[in-house]
């Protein structure tokens, strides 16, 4: 393949599942245009909240939050759907089940024939930090088979697309914490430039099995205890922690007017940098986010 020298790159195809039964583009729509607020109580088939709160943020092993954004059913996965057994699905982790359908829904969305894309050059770029599913799982040593290994590492949540979907392209997760997703989208996107994928597959997943991560951020002071976000105000106290998963069909946007692609938005150009050293780590810094744009 030849090179495409930084033309637009079209956003042909989306799949999605979000809080709020947010489980189509449409339906995410909807929420954010009729407002509505998709966080709850930690959901009792995660974890018990009461056990690990405290509105006292140096108590031991407890936090500050007991609120999040959690989606329905995020056990449930259609195997057999995938050419899965029930029994490797049982030691998949949700993120990788979820990613699945979310790429299914997106290539659908798109209207892309997964019998053509076979064996063809499409890459898979998935933003990814948490393993949580692994902690969940962990000390429970007879439970482990030889889908435990595939089935919690979180390479093979990108892997395993490009592996049902018969997808030869580079196939990766990134893990830049918060900017996972968007640096994925900019891998892709020089991946298209550079010739190396037709087509990509990019999204990024994030499922809350264990109490552990929001203990460790109460701790450092970044939740809001009444579980509201309040972004720029003067009353924000932190943010709140939420899941789900997203996918975008990205395509050289002549390839994508060549084939009446349905066209959902258009991306000209992406950027990385590090804010390098700052006050502390996880604090960005102001002129280095001004240098990139």
């Amino acid at each position: 393949m030849s090179a495409i020298r930084n033309e637009p790159i079209a956003i042909i195809g989306l799949g999605c599942r979000f809080p709020g039964g947010a489980n189509s583009p449409q339906k995410f729509w909807d929420l954010l245009r009729q407002g509505k607020d998709a966080i709850t109580e930690v959901p009792a088939d995660r974890w018990n909240a009461e056990n690990y709160y405290s509105p006292n943020p140096k108590a031991p092993g407890k936090t500050v939050s007991r609120w999040g954004g959690f989606i329905d059913d995020c056990g449930k996965f259609d195997a057999r759907f995938f050419g899965i057994s029930p029994r490797e699905a049982v030691h998949m982790d949700p993120q990788h089940r979820i990613l699945l359908e979310c790429a299914w829904q997106a290539l659908e969305d798109g209207g892309q024939v997964l019998d053509k894309l076979s064996g063809s050059p499409t890459g898979v770029f998935i933003g990814a930090s948490s393993m949580e599913y692994r902690t969940a799982m962990k000390g429970d040593l007879d439970a482990i088979d030889a889908h435990t290994g595939t089935g919690a590492a979180l390479s093979i949540a990108a892997n395993r697309i490009s592996y049902i979907f018969d997808f030869k392209g580079p196939s990766f997760v990134v893990d830049t914490a918060c900017s996972s997703s968007l640096v994925a989208t900019h891998l892709a996107c020089q991946s298209i430039w550079n010739g190396e994928c037709t087509l990509a597959l990019v999204g990024g997943v994030n499922i809350m099995l264990s109490p552990d991560l929001t203990i460790a951020l109460g701790k450092g002071g970044m939740l809001a205890p009444d579980g509201k976000c309040r972004a720029f105000d003067a009353d924000g106290k932190g943010y709140v922690r939420g899941e789900g998963a997203g996918i975008v069909v990205l395509k050289p946007l002549s390839a994508a007017l060549a084939d009446k692609d349905p066209i959902k938005a258009v991306i000209l150009s992406t950027v990385v940098n590090q804010d390098g050293h700052t006050v502390g780590m996880p604090v960005p810094d102001l002129h280095s986010q001004e240098n990139m744009l």
